[in-house]
Parts: structure tokens; sequence; C-alpha cells
């Protein structure tokens, strides 16, 4: 069973979703939980992390999460439209 975690980043994004897009994202971390290798690697500054994109009526959202096989963990670390996330994602790191 794959632990999850989510950081504070993650959990203030999500503090003020509406219920059917909390529905999308839970079902895109079901996605995650059933294959941790869906979203794309990135590399640079962010390495070690994978985006996974998905789309929410128009928008296209990212969840950046990191996934460790040895300890069986997802840690969920953002959530987003594009604007801003990758910034916001490297002042966590």
């Amino acid at each position: 069973m794959i632990r999850i975690v989510q950081s504070g980043l993650f959990l203030r994004s999500i503090k003020r979703l509406h219920p059917n897009e909390k529905e999308r994202l839970d079902s895109a971390v079901r996605a995650l939980i059933d294959n941790p290798e869906l979203g794309a690697p990135k590399i640079g500054d962010l390495l070690g992390i994978r985006i996974h994109k998905f789309k929410f009526n128009a928008d296209k959202m990212l969840l950046a999460y990191l996934f460790d096989i040895q300890i069986n963990t997802l840690t969920l670390l953002s959530y987003g439209a594009h604007e801003n996330f990758y910034r916001d994602l490297k002042k966590l790191i």
C-alpha cells in the first residue's frame, strides 16, 4: 500500500477548491496511486519531481509529486494552473 504525504503548499492550494474540482483532483491522485510513473519527470532544478498534467473544464492543471519507491511513499507537492506553478514549486525545494 502506498503512503500519501501532502506538503504545506499542496494543502494551501487545495483549501478553496470547489467540490467538482476536488473530485477531479482525487481521481488524478488515484491514477497516480495506480501508476506512480504516470507524470513526466523534470530535469534541472526540479530533478526527481514528476508533473502529472490533466484537464479540468478548459484549464490544464498540474500536479507535482515525488514518489519514493524504497519507502513506497507518494508526496504531493503542489497543485494548480500553469501560471507561476514552477516558480512556486522551486520556492518549496
